[in-house]
């Protein structure tokens, strides 16, 4: 494997996310030892050219002999042409390179919702974009609703089964309803927390996936599909609480998120 020499790459000390894959980078030999730095800690007149703001929303490669720097997804294919140089005519290509910057604007300007950082004490923060964060809460509204769809029907029995839309209008209904209880509480952390409630359905849901796995190799009964949906419930709002915590929100909605899930289950229960 090649290593890319005299190349410095800036991530996000208060990103988890980056900081574990920039020091896979490292640990790999895709970079040298020194190859990367917490762009907190560094110091803005090493590298003029550097665009400090832009390096928080896009990852940035800093060329350490021209001073060159580029950005984002642009910084992550530099690396990878460098380790395997037989991709560099595929990562050249126009169409996939603007899918690849597409994909990765949708993780990047969404990475405090995914991991949210412990601290954000920093001068510069990520630049919050609406439309992406609206395509992340539809993306996991959708994925979560279908992974339960298929879900409901291993608790046959326990949970009367819905049609097809019930489990896409209970998730949309739940962002309605703690939508409405943020907009009384905090309203500026709208989007914040909405990001963050998404995340832990999106979780839920790939917690459920082994569920549907088993079943498609044994025969198991309904109860103790139920017990693990319910299992997975409880790990979702002991993380809902640790997550509104760290956006100072207190408890409130922790208990309208848990009381929408009761109204819900009691609604399914008696409506058959």
């Amino acid at each position: 494997m090649k290593t890319l020499q005299n190349h410095l790459i800036l991530f996000d000390a208060e990103c988890p996310m980056c900081n574990l894959y920039t020091k896979a980078f490292v640990a790999t030999g895709m970079l040298d030892e020194n190859g990367r730095e917490a762009y907190q800690q560094y110091p803005a007149e090493t590298c003029p050219l550097l665009n400090r703001q832009r390096a928080v929303n896009e990852i940035a490669l800093i060329n350490r002999s021209t001073g060159e720097v580029t950005y984002g997804v642009r910084s992550l294919l530099k690396i990878f042409t460098s380790v395997v140089p037989v991709l560099g005519p595929l990562f050249s290509f126009a169409p996939l390179v603007w899918l690849l910057s597409k994909f990765y604007a949708f993780i990047s300007y969404n990475r405090r919702v995914i991991i949210p950082a412990v601290t954000d004490d920093y001068q510069y923060q990520p630049t919050f974009r609406l439309s992406y964060r609206l395509l992340y809460i539809a993306f996991t509204w959708f994925i979560t609703a279908y992974i339960l769809t298929d879900y409901v029907h291993l608790m046959q029995g326990v949970l009367p089964q819905g049609n097809t839309y019930r489990e896409y209008l209970v998730c949309g209904g739940q962002l309605v309803f703690q939508g409405l209880i943020i907009c009384f509480i905090a309203r500026n952390k709208i989007w914040s927390y909405l990001g963050n409630m998404m995340t832990i359905s999106f979780g839920g849901a790939l917690l459920l996936l082994p569920g549907l796995i088993v079943n498609h190799w044994f025969s198991i009964n309904p109860v103790w599909y139920a017990v693990y949906f319910m299992a997975v419930a409880g790990t979702m709002f002991l993380e809902h609480i640790r997550r509104t915590g760290l956006l100072n929100l207190g408890y409130s909605l922790s208990i309208s998120w848990a009381t929408y899930r009761a109204l819900i289950l009691v609604a399914i229960t008696l409506i058959k």
